[in-house]
């Protein structure tokens, strides 16, 4: 790929812009045609079958001449657009590792050459590096690989629905997953897949929406309706006062949702007394609740408390008044002191009097077992139930596990925080549901907040909004940066070394840097200004930017002493750091 011309690339992209697959367009035969409408044999030794045997390390010119030779294949021979032929053979490595490993690195260097003549007599089995491009685990790849055809174009419905979810916008590293979970989408007749899109935007919901549900529930495009569940769904969060996109923009991608365990959320805090201004409330704050639901746990647990003697007005009124013992843990929690109580022998009207009070104090804390509790106060079963139905919160003090500390919550345990963060990457252009946005989502770190406070403080330097978008594209470390550090960065460059705050949109990167490693730099530029021995007008970039050797080059070795006052300068600023 890399000797391509740029205009040569242009030229083949624009050859065939009907199908981001494969092309319609003539090309010259290879001079050998091994182009089957079949290959009935899916496991011929023709086939180069991915090996756990393949080295881990591979050298990175290797891998990118292999990457060439699978890209020339594919756009050359097997007629797929540049695009897609380079998506393909960028986003394949087992394949890639697998191709390497059929040719003889150690007879001879040329890797471009021996893999392109590997693949003029060898065809590959094509959809192992489509669909691993799409997104597709190894773990699974082998099992749901055709049987009878190896050539991508012969497989015309897959190609064709492969193609309208991708003009449709769903990134194609999202495609597998749909693949996966509801392969039957793959065998939809054409315009059937169009007309779910249609489908479900008739419900009032936007393409982005649309797109992400399809994504996170593949099985949303199964069936010849609608999903029934789904729109049950969808009627309660109208009736409760929640708008529909809502719900799409805390799901996230990487995890799966059931649209029934919803529907039997919602359904259980009706039953259980919650107005519709409290689920609201409830799902707003915590909107795991509703995403990940209940599940079998909760009934367990309202059995429990039933047969352990507690009324139920009195268990409605508990999760009615603290929401948060819905939780799964909270749930957890209380099963395990339920648990705990009985193994003691403690009378169930005494254990139904504790839970009756104190239900919602003792969700929040994981208890030890019974034996641990009773071994470390060196008493029996009867004195701890004592104990415990004298004061029932001391049964806390003596049976809590101590909290973990420094323990945070994962990232993606919280939809919150993904709708924070992709809220404020949507205000800087990022596309909802796009594979750039995906990324985005990665490379900056923290909450939204936290990111457009950071933002805020560049524009609040005296920088054009929209020209701190372009900066902050071009160099997204920026904002991982906290805001204190980047004030400081500014401050400095600003009064202390001089420079207008607008050199920043040409050189970002100065962000990169470390403070004292420009300060020992400039401090040998401006010593060197005072004996001409250098360009008193050099821009920040040049000082900065340098790697070390070449600075000693070209700004200490440039004077006779340079070397003895850079050893001093440095030597300072160690001292200083110590």
């Amino acid at each position: 790929m890399g000797t391509l011309s740029l205009l040569h690339n242009l030229n083949v992209f624009f050859l065939s812009p009907q199908n981001p697959i494969l092309s319609h367009h003539s090309s010259p035969s290879p001079p050998l045609s091994l182009k089957p409408l079949t290959f009935h044999c899916s496991k011929s030794s023709h086939i180069p079958a991915l090996s756990p045997s393949t080295p881990l390390r591979i050298p990175r010119t290797i891998r990118i001449e292999a990457r060439r030779a699978l890209m020339d294949y594919l756009h050359f021979t097997r007629n797929y657009t540049f695009i897609h032929a380079e998506f393909v053979t960028n986003n394949s490595p087992h394949f890639i590792n697998s191709l390497i490993s059929k040719i003889n690195l150690n007879k001879n260097g040329d890797v471009f050459r021996s893999i392109r003549k590997y693949l003029r007599y060898n065809p590959i089995n094509e959809f192992e590096p489509f669909l691993e491009s799409l997104g597709i685990n190894q773990s699974e790849l082998q099992s749901i690989l055709p049987s009878r055809t190896v050539f991508l174009s012969d497989d015309t419905l897959l190609s064709d629905n492969f193609r309208c979810l991708y003009n449709h916008g769903v990134p194609r590293n999202r495609i597998g997953k749909i693949y996966t979970q509801a392969r039957e989408v793959f065998r939809f007749e054409n315009g059937v897949l169009a007309k779910k899109f249609q489908d479900y935007q008739g419900l009032g919901l936007s393409k982005s929406t649309v797109i992400k549900l399809f994504v996170c529930c593949p099985l949303l495009l199964v069936g010849d309706d609608v999903d029934s569940v789904f729109v049950a769904v969808l009627d309660w969060l109208n009736r409760i006062g929640i708008e529909s996109e809502w719900i799409a923009h805390c799901m996230s991608c990487s995890k799966n949702y059931s649209w029934k365990t919803m529907l039997d959320s919602i359904e259980f805090l009706h039953q259980v007394g919650y107005s519709e201004k409290q689920m609201y409330t409830l799902f707003k704050e915590d909107p795991k609740l509703l995403l990940d639901g209940f599940g079998k746990k909760m009934y367990l647990l309202l059995a429990r408390l039933i047969k352990s003697g507690v009324e139920v007005n009195v268990i409605s009124s508990c999760f009615i008044e603290h929401p948060s013992i819905l939780s799964s843990k909270c749930v957890e929690n209380v099963m395990n002191v339920i648990s705990f109580l009985y193994n003691i022998r403690m009378e169930q009207d005494d254990i139904a009097c504790v839970l009756s009070k104190y239900m919602h104090v003792l969700s929040k804390h994981s208890i030890k077992g019974h034996k641990t509790v009773c071994k470390e106060l060196g008493i029996g079963k009867a004195e701890l139930c004592q104990i415990i139905k004298d004061d029932p919160l001391e049964f806390i003090r003596l049976a809590s596990k101590p909290e973990q500390k420094g323990t945070r919550r994962d990232y993606n345990e919280d939809p919150r925080r993904y709708l924070e963060k992709t809220t404020f990457l949507l205000k800087l252009g990022y596309l909802e549901n796009s594979e750039e946005m995906e990324e985005a989502v990665k490379v900056f770190k923290g909450r939204g907040d936290e990111l457009q406070e950071r933002f805020d403080c560049l524009v609040e330097a005296g920088l054009d909004y929209n020209r701190v978008v372009e900066m902050i594209k071009r160099v997204p470390v920026i904002l991982n940066l906290k805001r204190t550090l980047i004030q400081k960065k500014i401050d400095f460059l600003i009064n202390v070394l001089g420079y207008p705050i607008e050199c920043l949109l040409g050189y970002p990167t100065y962000f990169c840097h470390d403070l004292d490693k420009i300060t020992a730099r400039f401090s040998m530029y401006e010593w060197l200004k005072t004996r001409n021995a250098i360009n008193p007008e050099l821009n920040l970039s040049s000082i900065v930017s340098s790697n070390e050797k070449r600075f000693v080059k070209y700004f200490v070795n440039v004077h006779p002493e340079g070397p003895a006052i850079w050893q001093s300068i440095t030597s300072l600023s160690n001292k200083d750091k110590k």
